[in-house]
């Protein structure tokens, strides 16, 4: 990982306007991305996880959705301000992105080398033949067996780990300075995980990219990322270096993630840990800490302002009134 800091998101903010209300879907996220550097944002369902990297590359449907503000620099440059020509240009091509389920991402309609070829000719200004021989390089170094063949079939002749390989190797065609990874793991059985993840993880060192892994999963992010940030009701509650995170957790919210891991390195036979209550409503949310009804560890000023940010050792962050000097003094 290098020390340039290639993206910066600066307090963004992205707010969907329904008959309820407005869902503060996003709700003022920092964080910076070097080259070269895995990045896992982690949190439950409905965390905003998923939102903010939609933010990233200008994919919020207007209306309901709309970035409300905040500033994503991409080599110094706001992506947020861009005309539409230009992000066009970036997007899938500097920056790219492996969605959820590669079966609703890829066209049923359409051979995979209609799709990559497309992409490739696109962004690369080369002619055909030269994109279809990049398009079977990729296939190949995804792991697709008998690339030169298979490319010519259609999504629904490979199997769902096959069809991720895929995704992986369109997303990768472009050689991107950044890949964002939206849950690329998460319909596949536990075996085809790890091969899905040990393939992102050795094309993307090969290729040099910067990958921001968007999971609910801890297993996922403590093999494959070098910081983590989590993520709750919009908001980055806690950053820092993987190994500080799960050796040092300082959020509840994150020692509570923690605990409800599975641990094969110990034997116990009490049930696995459940964080109590549900994630709340993000419409009109008021400004305090949106985790204090579930938390152990709640007080008093928790119900009434939002905590800081508080700085610890190594880089690490957490936004908790109990490292708060305010919170010290009740």
């Amino acid at each position: 990982m290098s020390d340039e800091v290639i993206l910066q998101v600066k307090d963004l903010k992205t707010y969907f306007t329904v008959d309820e209300g407005v869902v503060k879907a996003v709700d003022g996220v920092s964080f910076d991305l070097h080259k070269g550097e895995t990045l896992g944002i982690v949190g439950e369902s409905g965390s905003g996880k998923s939102v903010t990297n939609l933010s990233i590359i200008n994919l919020i449907s207007t209306p309901p959705g709309k970035i409300a503000g905040g500033e994503v620099l991409f080599h110094g440059k706001d992506l947020l301000k861009m005309p539409p020509h230009e992000i066009r240009e970036i997007r899938g091509n500097k920056i790219s992105m492996i969605f959820q389920d590669p079966m609703t991402s890829l066209n049923p309609f359409l051979r995979i080398s209609t799709q990559m070829v497309e992409t490739i000719v696109l962004h690369q200004k080369i002619d055909k033949k030269a994109a279809k021989e990049k398009a079977i390089e990729m296939l190949k170094l995804a792991g697709i067996p008998a690339p030169e063949k298979r490319i010519d079939q259609y999504p629904h002749q490979f199997s769902g780990g096959m069809r991720q390989r895929v995704m992986i190797a369109m997303g990768l065609s472009c050689n991107p300075e950044i890949l964002i990874a939206d849950e690329p793991t998460s319909a596949l059985d536990v075996t085809i995980q790890a091969q899905i993840l040990e393939l992102m993880r050795e094309l993307t060192r090969k290729l040099g990219t910067a990958v921001i892994l968007i999971t609910h999963s801890l297993g996922v992010v403590a093999g494959m990322c070098d910081t983590i940030c989590v993520m709750y009701a919009g908001r980055i509650v806690e950053r820092g270096r993987t190994e500080e995170i799960f050796e040092s957790p300082r959020h509840p919210y994150t020692q509570g993630l923690i605990r409800s891991v599975p641990r094969l390195d110990q034997e116990t036979k009490e049930r696995l840990y459940s964080i109590p209550g549900q994630p709340p409503n993000v419409i009109d949310l008021p400004d305090c800490c949106p985790f204090y009804p579930r938390c152990e560890r709640a007080m008093d000023i928790c119900k009434k302002k939002y905590p800081p940010v508080v700085s610890f050792e190594n880089n690490q962050s957490a936004s908790c009134w109990l490292y708060g000097k305010e919170a010290q003094n009740v």
